[in-house]
């Protein structure tokens, strides 16, 4: 019989072996203090603890093994079976990871990041689990250091535009009520010439005028403004404008007009052409010295992604106006659409008008881009979505028309108006028009009375912004019970008009001018069988 050899002495048992290389394992757990790494058993107890746990959780391997894991867990995440569910998420996933706070042996609280992973013998039964926890405290605190840093700063710059709008706002209307309060003293002054009284009537006329522009420009700017969309044809449009456009340049500048014949579009007319005429000055203003300015106008087939806006597809038609002026710096281009915001010189310019430009045209779903170079000149490019081919052109309004020569009727009139002295002004003015007014507060006195008098009044006019039921409220309930009854609404702003239109009945805009008054309540009633939303 031949002696086996006997094993060297560099050799050790198998059972030596194992326990040695569990020995290694452990030394570098431990040796790992930045991370929480140990195993679980299949319920969920702790098997296994290095120091890293220890130092992060606080308990020592005495204290923690045969535990249940779920004590790391915040009380609420215990209530909600949140470590029952990452032991499932891993057993059926093969993985579980997620952050969120845990809690120390202490009661204090610390922000990690989780691992678990199942553990499966050679046969796949598992066997429990390997858990390793990163404690991203400090990274959580930074980050959300960071983002009160930024939320502070966001609120010092609305503050900042904020106070820039209001300031801008309190300038310009402080300079309009000069002229109306010196005009009106002037006006009161027993032996004040006739030619020097017509000029103080004109003054006021022309600056209320210039105040009802300026809150269209910043409803505009704001996307607030309640637009009254039509279709048009934009080259007749423009071709239209030629003369104005031509004089508010003046002979210096050289004036080129390309516009594509039968391209239309389906939006506000009237902010369109102020949109126009706001780049037309915008770009006389550039070119002190004269120069020249060409007009364009193209359909594309989508606009380009630019600056502050990304690409859109679609079918728009592109106005292009180009002028040969000062250019626009680089550190100001990005703020020339802010209101009030100006590069011009002191009572040169309100900075309001290309504020108006940028909120038209987001407004109707177009888009303004601009390309500027120092010493060469700027292009500013308006964006509008093509209308569908089938459009007809939309008619002129006829409260928009001037009112002379109309012969007005006598009608019966159910004003709504909440404001005392707004609602006694306008029924004395309908009055002295030789209208028959009956003035209720409210809409639901309104509909009252119509009840009361069987719908019996030629015409309701309406505010929009009234406490209760709304000016709009109330128009839709008359044209349901009363659908000849003729409404008209009236509005200096309302969030209900920007955001849904005026569902098809007229609107008069405050400030409304006695030649618009005159217009409406000259218009004949629409015909019978007319139905009322077209009204």
């Amino acid at each position: 019989m031949t002696d086996l050899p006997e094993p060297s002495s560099d050799e050790a048992p198998d059972g030596l072996a194992a326990q040695d290389a569990d020995r290694r394992i452990q030394l570098l757990l431990d040796a790992v203090r930045d991370y929480a790494i140990y195993l679980l058993d299949e319920r969920g107890h702790v098997a296994s603890w290095n120091a890293g746990a220890e130092r992060l959780k606080g308990y020592g391997a005495d204290e923690i093994i045969g535990l249940h894991f779920s004590r790391f867990y915040t009380e609420e995440d215990r209530a909600a079976g949140l470590p029952q569910r990452a032991l499932a998420r891993a057993a059926e996933e093969g993985r579980f990871e997620a952050e969120g706070w845990r809690m120390r042996k202490d009661g204090t609280r610390f922000w990690t990041s989780v691992v678990i992973r199942p553990v499966r013998d050679d046969r796949g039964t598992l066997i429990g689990f390997a858990k390793v926890t990163r404690d991203l405290t400090e990274r959580r605190q930074a980050q959300e250091e960071l983002e009160r840093a930024r939320h502070a700063m966001a609120q010092a710059q609305k503050m900042e535009a904020v106070g820039r709008l209001t300031g801008g706002v309190a300038h310009d209307f402080n300079n309009l009520l000069t002229i109306i309060r010196t005009s009106v003293d002037m006006l009161q002054r027993p032996d004040l010439p006739e030619a020097r009284r017509v000029r103080y009537i004109d003054a006021i006329s022309e600056t209320a005028d210039r105040a009802a522009a300026l809150t269209s420009q910043l409803l505009a700017f704001a996307r607030r403004q309640p637009l009254r969309p039509e279709t048009f044809d934009v080259a007749r449009r423009i071709e239209g404008m030629r003369q104005i456009i031509e004089t508010s340049l003046g002979a210096a500048v050289t004036v080129t007009i390309d516009a594509a014949s039968d391209i239309r579009v389906h939006a506000d007319a009237n902010q369109f052409e102020t949109a126009i005429l706001n780049l037309v000055i915008n770009a006389r203003d550039a070119m002190p010295n004269g120069g020249t300015l060409r007009l364009e106008a193209r359909p594309v087939a989508s606009v380009p992604a630019v600056r502050g806006h990304a690409a859109a597809a679609g079918q728009f038609v592109a106005i292009r106006i180009v002028d040969s002026g000062i250019g626009i710096p680089a550190d100001t281009i990005e703020r020339i659409f802010e209101p009030f915001f100006t590069t011009k010189g002191l009572n040169k310019g309100t900075g309001l008008g290309l504020s108006q430009v940028y909120g038209f045209a987001k407004q109707s779903g177009g888009e303004v881009d601009v390309e500027s170079q120092p010493g060469l000149g700027t292009a500013f490019t308006l964006f509008l979505p093509l209308a569908d081919p089938t459009d007809e052109p939309g008619l002129v309004d006829g409260a928009s028309l001037a009112a002379n020569g109309l012969e007005l009727a006598t009608r019966s009139v159910l004003l709504v108006e909440d404001n005392e002295a707004v609602g006694q002004f306008a029924r004395g003015l309908l009055e002295e028009l030789g209208q028959v007014v009956t003035w209720v507060p409210n809409g639901d006195k309104a509909l009252a009375l119509l009840e009361l008098a069987a719908g019996n009044y030629d015409l309701v006019f309406t505010d929009v912004v009234m406490p209760g039921i709304s000016g709009i409220e109330l128009a839709l309930r008359i044209r349901a019970r009363w659908p000849r009854l003729r409404v008209v609404l009236t509005s200096g702003y309302s969030h209900v008009l920007a955001e849904e239109g005026s569902h098809g009945f007229e609107l008069l805009r405050k400030p409304y001018s006695l030649p618009t008054l005159l217009a409406l309540l000259g218009l004949h009633d629409p015909p019978g069988d007319v139905p009322p939303a077209t009204r």
